[in-house]
């Protein structure tokens, strides 16, 4: 099986587009049209379609998507391999959603500057999710938070950002005291299933606070709108900027609050290895140390 097929395919389903795969591949949309065509006939069934202005996996198309990526990433291992140069291939890399746009940006425009034959595949996802998957191979290295518990020796961690808890409150609030706050405001709840909101439900026991629970939310961002809205406070990490625009909001600390802490989790032994540790520098390069 062609493996460029394979990554023509990928491509196609990763844009959306026939029109932008081309462009990536430098070739004729016809040919990357020829190229699927000529993978559905080799699997022997149909593996994109169109779904309005946009090319969409089939079912078929979508079951085997990740073991694409897979042989595609690893036939770019074995000609980076073949060709001398270990900083070559495709980094698979999980990362939480604040910090897609708070810590790497800047990360992969130095990566792509200084390293380009580096492709980062980034997948977003939440810390348990993403752990797991790193943990089982499907990802060569996550941001996320670091675990509750201690990391198996076969696991490498490299911190990059603490976020202390903080209460978020309306701007017009006046209030400074933290637990009169918590206590006698509707409380917006970061999710439980977050290993961050974990952390502001054991800060919670902590204080012995039993919040006037209003909603449960996965989303940092919108809890800080419905805060802004006068929905409700909240307990939720510092997290980097940008912040969702033309909220007010206030900030209020926490005496001794619990620090959730971001960071990059890695296996010490790994096919990819060269390429996370390539990708370690360019961190260690463009993020100042964590305080």
């Amino acid at each position: 099986m062609e493996t460029r097929f394979l990554h023509t395919f990928v491509l196609v389903v990763e844009a959306s587009s026939i029109t932008e795969a081309a462009r990536q591949l430098n070739v004729t949309p016809s040919a990357v049209i020829q190229r699927i065509r000529a993978l559905e006939d080799e699997v022997g069934c149909e593996l994109i379609h169109r779904a309005g202005h946009a090319m969409r996996p089939t079912a078929a198309g979508a079951a085997i998507l990740e073991r694409a990526r897979q042989m595609v990433g690893i036939a770019q291992d074995i000609a980076g391999i073949g060709s001398g140069d270990l900083e070559a291939g495709e980094l698979r890399l999980g990362v939480i959603t604040t910090a897609v746009t708070g810590l790497l940006p800047d990360v992969l425009v130095s990566v792509k500057r200084n390293r380009p034959k580096i492709e980062v595949y980034m997948l977003p996802g939440i810390s348990a999710d993403l752990y797991r998957k790193t943990m089982e191979g499907e990802l060569d290295a996550a941001i996320l938070v670091k675990p509750h518990f201690k990391l198996p020796k076969t696991m490498a961690w490299l911190p990059l950002r603490l976020e202390p808890l903080i209460v978020l409150t309306p701007a017009a609030m006046t209030e400074s005291d933290p637990r009169l706050i918590l206590t006698r405001e509707p409380f917006i709840r970061y999710d439980r299933n977050h290993w961050g909101g974990r952390l502001a439900d054991r800060c919670l026991r902590r204080l012995r606070i039993n919040p006037r629970e209003q909603f449960e939310l996965d989303s940092l961002e919108a809890i800080s709108v419905l805060v802004d809205r006068g929905l409700g406070v909240s307990l939720i990490p510092d997290w980097p900027a940008p912040w969702p625009h033309g909220i007010s909001v206030r900030k209020v600390a926490i005496p001794g609050a619990p620090v959730r802490e971001i960071g990059l989790v890695w296996p010490r032994a790994s096919a990819r290895l060269r390429l996370t540790e390539a990708f370690i520098q360019e961190i260690r390069a463009v993020l100042p140390p964590p305080a």
